[in-house]
């Protein structure tokens, strides 16, 4: 006997129970699953308008159609619905709903704090060091370049601590004029705290009272016949100047974004401008993902909603036209910064000008964005067609292994979708517990690992499995999916052509056993090294961290009773690991902070 059928849901009754508080409505249709996330100032209002209108939007009667339950929340304030509904969008990712597809971390500089000597580095994740951040950077390039600046106008040392603490004499940075060599105490730490409270106010934006220091520093050192000191000074103040005549931006607000938005073919572009202390730090794209018909002013709302949720607010926001609840954003961003956010759609002068640049910007974006789309969705049915698929591939994995002679092996997983890398869905494998070089043995635990999650139901399933390699490593394929039951992929192992040259690779089909040559012409070709080449690049990555980790650790670190400090006294009187391995229980005792008994576990440990 079938059970009765789930009743239509009755949108006009439910109206008529909603309070006219603010707050935030969710639709879910018939399989529970989240159609649309939408704030209300009035609940009773906002809600009764998607079932008490006669008529309405295509793209809205589309989705009112499937709505079988709703829920709300009632918030205390219509801004506290602002926040809400932005969150619950990044989180909840709803199917009619625009979405910021912005998944990375922003980089920022970092400058470490509570040493006598600080560094300065590139930092990406969470804030949670010692010291100070200076950002968000638009990209990894402006931190960089931000950092090669600062090396040159002020010489606060850049290196890993490791490295600073193991140094016996000065490094290729201190000869190039980059770095005053604190690591072998070239400089005091009263000169040294100078050089790095003078890189502050430059990175706060003050770098016209740095001038100023400095020019008072030169003069005082002319009067007292220090000339070379002088001379630094000179050449220092007159760099700065230059670089302030190069970077500062005419009509630039000391903080300022400027946001613009193109909408073509089904696909948004975002471009937003950069400015800081008056000074540019270059663009960023973003292509959220769009909801039907919607237009630019939707999309520009929803952008600053989900975009400045969770970073910092400049004082001002110029936008390429009004967008919906402007004052009420721009109020909310406000109290969650702490200090005044103006949000402007009608400006002139300069600013007019940067919203032209960033509109060209964002229509160049989208230009080649769905030039690129287009190529890769040629490329994946014409690998349909050379694999003889039903339909195109909607998710494609490449597996590839990376080691140096047997070292530190690590797989790569990288996902390709019709809009191209998802990487997100990327995975790294560190291999143990196999003979060293054993690649097969490799893929097979890799693999392993990989799809018996898939076995268990959880995780997407590709439709092609690339793996890089020939029989031998397709057969390593075919084995997993076989022990662990799983079906309906298509194997296809990528082997490199005569001469390992690009265009010649033989592609190994595994249900069949045959063997294809598609040429350099085919666009299928195309991309597969592509996908191949981002797992091969990716496994290499993994693998050198991986080293790199591996050989930091000093045997040292394994003696117990050896911190830091002993262990940067030890290095740094014998001249490195090799002078303290032919060191005697004698000579190491000598060192400061090392008694006998301790001395003795060193040298056991050395030489086992």
């Amino acid at each position: 006997m079938q059970s009765p059928q789930t009743p239509p849901f009755d949108g006009k009754a439910f109206v008529h129970t909603l309070t006219t508080s603010p707050g935030v409505y969710r639709y879910f249709d018939a399989d529970g699953e989240l159609l649309y996330v939408g704030k209300a100032g009035n609940l009773k209002k906002r809600v009764g308008s998607y079932f008490l209108k006669p008529r309405m939007e295509p793209r809205i009667g589309a989705m009112v159609a499937q709505i079988a339950r709703c829920e709300i929340t009632v918030t205390r304030t219509e801004g506290e619905a602002l926040l809400l509904e932005s969150q619950l969008i990044k989180s909840l990712k709803p199917r009619y709903n625009i979405l910021l597809r912005d998944d990375k971390s922003y980089p920022y500089i970092y400058l470490s704090g509570g040493e006598d000597y600080p560094r300065l580095a590139f930092h990406r994740g969470a804030k949670n060091l010692k010291g100070r951040f200076f950002g968000p950077y638009p990209s990894a390039f402006a931190v960089r370049e931000s950092l090669n600046l600062m090396q040159k106008l002020f010489k606060v040392r850049q290196c890993e601590d490791s490295y600073f603490r193991n140094r016996s004499r000065p490094c290729l940075q201190h000869q190039i004029g980059r770095c005053t060599a604190p690591c072998v105490g070239l400089i005091s730490v009263e000169d040294y705290r100078n050089d790095v409270r003078h890189a502050e106010m430059f990175l706060e934006g003050r770098s016209s009272a740095v001038i100023d220091e400095l020019a008072a520093a030169m003069e005082k050192a002319a009067v007292e016949l220090n000339f070379e000191r002088a001379a630094a000074l000179r050449d220092q103040v007159a760099a700065l100047r230059k670089l302030q005549a190069q970077h500062h931006v005419q009509g630039a607000s000391a903080d300022m974004d400027v946001v613009a938005c193109r909408i073509e073919g089904g696909m948004a572009c975002v471009s937003v401008l950069f400015f800081r202390n008056g000074i540019s730090l270059g663009t960023r794209d973003f292509f959220p993902r769009l909801a039907l018909d919607a237009a630019p002013a939707d999309v520009l709302a929803q952008f600053i909603a989900q975009y400045y949720l969770e970073r910092p607010v400049p004082r001002e926001i110029i936008l390429c036209e009004a967008i919906p609840d402007q004052a009420l954003l721009a109020q909310v961003l406000c109290e969650q910064a702490g200090h005044g956010v103006e949000i402007k759609s009608s400006v002139r002068g300069e600013r007019a000008r940067f919203l032209q640049m960033a509109e060209r910007n964002a229509q160049a974006s989208l230009t080649s964005r769905l030039a690129s789309r287009q190529t890769l969705g040629a490329r994946f049915d014409d690998l349909q067609k050379l694999l003889e698929l039903a339909e195109p591939p909607r998710r494609i994995e490449c597996f590839d292994i990376s080691h140096t002679m047997g070292e530190a092996t690590v797989a790569s997983c990288v996902v390709f979708g019709p809009e191209g890398p998802e990487k997100s869905h990327y995975r790294r494998f560190n291999i143990a517990g196999i003979t060293p070089g054993d690649d097969y043995a490799a893929m097979h635990q890799a693999l392993t690992r990989r799809f018996r999650k898939v076995a268990a139901g959880e995780g997407a399933k590709p439709d092609v499995l690339l793996i890089d390699g020939g029989g031998g490593q397709v057969a390593q394929a075919l084995d997993v999916l076989t022990e662990l039951g799983v079906a309906g992929i298509q194997v296809v192992g990528v082997a490199k052509g005569p001469g390992r040259r690009a265009g010649e690779e033989t592609l190994v089909l595994a249900n069949s056993g045959r063997e294809i040559h598609p040429g350099s012409a085919s666009p299928a070709l195309h991309l597969v090294a592509a996908v191949r080449d981002e797992a091969h690049r990716f496994a290499i990555s993994g693998h050198r961290k991986r080293r790199e980790k591996a050989r930091e650790r000093s045997i040292l670190e394994e003696v117990p009773g050896i911190g830091a400090r002993r262990r940067a006294a030890l290095l740094k009187a014998f001249g490195g690991l090799a002078g303290v391995e032919a060191a005697g229980v004698e000579e190491l005792a000598s060192i400061k902070g090392i008694d006998r008994g301790l001395a003795e576990r060193i040298y056991a440990a050395l030489h086992g």
